[in-house]
């Protein structure tokens, strides 16, 4: 949300409440299935939607962008001052690899893993979050896609 005072525009911030304080804390963070191997997509997909959402909903975190690819995830997560970049990463990749293993076989016998071991994060100050959101939010239309999801 914009604001017109005099000349100057400014971003409005909306702020977390927490005990101690206020924060506006963001988080950008990618992360791949094991081998890079397209294996999100269809039910799984969405099952790791609905996961991730579940998770940060549990943490008191706000999922404000969030796309599944075949072969990686984007997030972009409002979390708490006491949560790492580390741990939120971690947080959401070992409770969706437990579960989506459980529910899909076929996730256990194609890799040893379902995740990769490592994982992107970026912190995201104020005015560049709505970049970031519109980034996630436009990853189907790159131009440079050709319609293989990769």
């Amino acid at each position: 949300m914009r604001h017109l005072d005099s000349d100057r525009v400014t971003t409005a911030r909306k702020v977390r409440r927490f005990s101690g304080g206020v924060c506006d804390l963001g988080l950008h963070v990618v992360w791949c299935p094991k081998y890079r191997r397209p294996v999100l997509s269809g039910r799984v997909a969405e099952r790791l939607d609905e996961l991730i959402r579940k998770k940060a909903d549990e943490r008191g975190w706000e999922v404000n962008a969030l796309e599944v690819m075949p072969d990686h995830v984007h997030l972009f997560v409002k979390h708490d001052p006491k949560s790492s970049a580390s741990y939120v990463a971690n947080q959401f990749k070992g409770f969706t690899s437990r579960v989506l293993r459980e529910e899909f076989p076929h996730l256990k016998s194609r890799m040893p893993t379902l995740w990769s071991s490592s994982y992107f994060a970026a912190s995201v100050g104020a005015v560049s979050a709505a970049t970031v959101e519109k980034y996630i939010d436009t990853q189907w239309g790159r131009p440079w896609k050709k319609g293989d999801g990769s």
